[in-house]
């Protein structure tokens, strides 16, 4: 999941105008976009583009389609930040994210990859707890210890038949932290942006920075393949951003987040089909474990209080 622009802990307006069920339709539909444009961040790297490269379209791309979007439905206005120097700093986390992101599904398999990222709502609700203040149950702590229980049978450590290598491992996990950090960060930046504003914004500093490195360091030459795998990249991103919005907006965060996990299905799907990988005893023991932790704080997440400014 391109995690630049996932901000699934705002809490959306129902409305009538959208059922909850054509609500989920449209989660489902972001979240097997969401995998699309994961498949084609992998398919781009395996070439041996750089990273920063890389994220630096995927911003640019994230960046123009969110803005024509804004300029058809005549609401550029949200776009616009209110306080830029908290949003640099969610920015650079994206940014560190997202390079980490096209490492690792360089090193692990879609399913690993995924099994590993989801991880992340433990660790937010981890720093939910300390930070935010927010409960944290004797249940929910059993819950976040099997699912981390999960995430070493998954790696499998002690064996050689593991479907991925440390430096994907070691990408995913700072993936994961720079994506939890912030996510409790936007908890805050909610209050006063919006969350197109966060991914439009995120995605002009990820392409500033990533165009900057190109010019500094090295820019590797683009073939039409590789332009159109890019350019694929972006438009799943953003087809899966705006079916997320639309998502949140008719319904509940809480409701949309459990059907964040049926990208570990379709990833495991386009997965085999793409690059003919069938995940291991292993893999399926530890992601089931992650899967029924990430499930039961999905289930057991209440409304968030909302969040003064002095917090």
């Amino acid at each position: 999941m391109p995690l630049l622009v996932y901000v699934g802990k705002v809490t959306g307006r129902p409305t009538a105008r959208v059922s909850d069920l054509e609500a989920i339709g449209f989660a489902l539909a972001g979240f097997t976009f969401w995998v699309l444009a994961d498949t084609s961040i992998k398919l781009v790297g395996q070439s041996g583009l750089p990273a920063y490269e890389v994220v630096a379209f995927l911003g640019l791309f994230m960046a123009v389609f969110l803005a024509l979007y804004a300029l058809v439905r005549r609401q550029v206005h949200v776009l616009r930040p209110h306080r830029i120097h908290r949003q640099v700093v969610r920015a650079c986390l994206d940014m560190g994210n997202n390079v980490c992101v096209v490492i690792a599904l360089r090193h692990l398999t879609l399913t690993l990859f995924y099994i590993l990222v989801f991880m992340a709502p433990m660790v937010i609700a981890l720093l939910s707890a300390v930070f935010l203040h927010e409960g944290l149950t004797a249940k929910k702590a059993l819950a976040i210890g099997a699912g981390f229980a999960g995430v070493v049978i998954a790696v499998h450590p002690w064996s050689s038949a593991r479907e991925g290598d440390w430096i994907g491992f070691g990408a995913c996990m700072v993936c994961v932290a720079c994506f939890s950090v912030n996510m409790v960060w936007s908890r805050v930046l909610t209050r006063t942006e919006s969350p197109e504003s966060l991914a439009f914004f995120s995605g002009l500093v990820t392409a500033a920075a990533g165009f900057a490195l190109m010019t500094l360091v090295h820019a590797a030459p683009l073939t039409a393949r590789l332009t159109t795998g890019l350019f694929a990249m972006g438009l799943f991103c953003a087809l899966g951003t705006l079916c997320f919005y639309i998502a949140v907006k008719h319904t509940s965060a809480a409701n949309v987040s459990q059907y964040h996990y049926t990208q570990l299905v379709t990833g495991t799907l386009v997965s085999y089909l793409v690059w003919h990988n069938t995940p291991g005893w292993y893999v399926l023991s530890g992601g089931s474990l992650i899967l029924a932790s990430g499930l039961y704080i999905a289930l057991a997440a209440r409304e968030v209080v909302p969040l003064t400014e002095g917090s």
